[in-house]
C-alpha cells in the first residue's frame, strides 16, 4: 500500500555518496525532499539531478535538505556526480542513497514486493523510482509526485509546491492553481467571515466559498 499523505514515512539507514544516515535523524527539524533515480549515468537523470544542484541555495533558504537515491552503489555515485556538476555549472552537493537491494524504493511503495535487478539490468527494470518525496518537519509526508521514464520532472514546479507547502503548513489557509510565492491565499472554510475577519482582517469574496486574503508569511 503507498504511503498516504500525513503518514510518517518509513525511517531507514542507508550507506550514501557522504556515509552512512538514518533517515529521520538525517532530516532533524528540517523539511526534506526525496528524489529517486533508476540507474546512474543515465540522461534525464543526470539533468535532474543538474537541476537540483542548481537550486542549493534555495533549497537551504527553505530549510529543505535533499537527497536523491538511485539503484547503483555509493561508489558509483562519486564518479557520477563528477557528470551531474559538469553538466549543470554547479556542485551538487546533497547525498544520494545507494538502494542496491531495492529497500528504500519498496518501502516507499516505488517497485513491488519481488523486484529484483537481475544482471545486465537497464534502468527500464527499475524504472518505477523515479518520484518525488516532500516531507515535513515531524517525518509526514506532504506530497508526493511520480513521472515515466520519458518526462524529466520539473523541479520548478517542486519548488513551488514546497512553497505552497510552507506556507500552509499548520495554517487555515490553501493555495489557489498556479499560486506563486507573494500571491493572494485562500482561507479555509473552517473559518466563517467573522473568524476570517479577525485573522486576516480583510479578504475578497469571490464566491461564498472562496474567500482570498494577502498572503502573510
Amino acid at each position: 500500500m503507498s504511503i498516504r499523505i500525513n503518514e510518517i514515512v518509513p525511517n531507514f539507514t542507508a550507506n550514501t555518496d557522504h556515509g552512512d544516515i538514518t533517515f529521520h535523524e538525517w532530516i532533524g527539524d528540517s523539511w526534506a525532499i526525496l528524489f529517486s533515480h533508476p540507474k546512474d549515468y543515465t540522461p534525464v537523470c543526470t539533468t535532474e539531478f543538474g537541476a537540483v544542484a542548481r537550486l542549493t541555495e534555495e533549497w537551504t533558504k527553505r530549510n529543505t535538505k535533499v537527497i536523491g537515491l538511485s539503484v547503483d552503489s555509493a561508489e558509483e555515485h562519486k564518479g557520477w556526480k563528477a557528470d551531474i556538476e559538469s553538466y549543470a555549472g554547479a556542485k551538487a552537493p546533497f547525498p544520494i542513497i545507494a538502494d542496491e537491494d531495492l529497500a528504500v524504493s519498496k518501502a516507499f511503495d516505488m517497485l513491488p514486493a519481488n523486484a529484483y535487478l537481475p544482471d545486465g539490468r537497464t534502468a527500464q527494470d527499475s524504472a518505477s523510482v523515479r518520484s518525488v518525496f516532500i516531507i515535513s518537519p515531524d517525518k509526514k509526508l506532504q506530497l508526493s509526485m511520480t513521472y515515466p521514464m520519458s518526462v524529466g520532472r520539473n523541479f520548478s514546479e517542486v519548488l513551488r509546491a514546497l512553497d505552497a507547502l510552507q506556507a500552509t503548513f499548520g495554517k487555515p489557509i490553501a493555495t489557489p492553481a498556479d499560486w506563486n510565492l507573494g500571491d493572494d491565499v485562500i482561507i479555509a472554510l473552517s473559518l466563517n467571515d467573522e473568524q476570517a475577519r479577525e485573522k486576516f482582517g480583510s479578504f475578497d469574496a469571490k464566491l461564498p466559498y472562496l474567500r482570498t486574503t494577502n498572503h502573510q508569511a
